[in-house]
């Protein structure tokens, strides 16, 4: 579903990311974890083109995002992303945040979006909040709201670029716990995030970053029960403790 091989990304003379390569099945959960400052989000932004990369290769689902404009369009609209900050209009309501992309995007009829949106806030538990607008919500109701706009764009696979780091510690699990749901139906995920309990419940496998580089790639099993790298085992004692 999703391929990086090679992938490097230069700002100005520092070198952001460094030969990374992975590859992602589909239904497949990848958690990308490390350091501050590893390149774990830069290298997310790149799966749908948010970030440009001077070197390497970068498939998704048969398309490119160093390819041309409408194909760059095409991707976006088929990979969700989920951001820190939620990125919703606060002028508009909950309910044409959710519709406003599927009109203007997938050119759907106001009310097939409208309808579509409002099936999707019911799975997210926020149904009865469709008429407020962002303002009015929490801040794990808003993410909520982003995870299920993405949604509703029918995504074959989605990206979630440390979703839970903005949110008060009493809202973390009303966000992971639609991401759970998310993966046990099957959504191919790339999950860039510090929250190990979620990684070590629904991720496939764990891919370790620092410095740009990919130190380990594995199996959450082995990540978690034996990590091959001194790098690895400092992270995972520094986080887990």
């Amino acid at each position: 579903m999703i391929a990086l091989k090679d992938v490097s990304k230069w700002y100005g003379q520092f070198q952001v990311l460094d030969n990374c390569s992975m590859r992602v099945s589909k239904g497949e959960v990848v958690v990308i974890c490390g350091p501050s400052g590893s390149g774990k989000s830069t290298l997310i932004k790149t799966v749908n083109g948010l970030e440009p990369i001077q070197q390497g290769e970068i498939a998704v689902g048969g398309m490119s995002p160093g390819g041309k404009s409408a194909h760059l369009s095409k991707l976006r609209a088929k990979v969700g992303m989920v951001f820190q900050h939620f990125e919703l209009f606060p002028h508009l309501s909950v309910a044409d945040n959710l519709a406003l992309a599927q009109v203007k995007v997938l050119g759907r009829h106001r009310d097939e979006a409208a309808a579509r949106g409002l099936k999707l806030l019911e799975r997210v538990g926020l149904r009865a909040h469709a008429d407020k607008y962002p303002g009015q919500l929490s801040g794990g109701q808003q993410q909520r709201v982003a995870i299920a706009r993405a949604l509703s764009m029918d995504p074959i696979a989605m990206l979630f670029d440390e979703p839970t780091s903005a949110l008060d510690p009493e809202m973390i699990n009303e966000v992971l716990d639609v991401m759970i749901e998310l993966a046990q139906e099957g959504m191919t995920m790339m999950c860039v995030t510090h929250e190990m309990g979620f990684a070590r419940k629904v991720a496939h496998r764990v891919v370790f970053m620092d410095r740009g580089r990919i130190v380990e790639n594995a199996r959450k099993e082995e990540f978690f029960g034996a990590p091959s790298t001194d790098r690895a085992r400092e992270f995972l004692a520094r986080i887990l403790h």
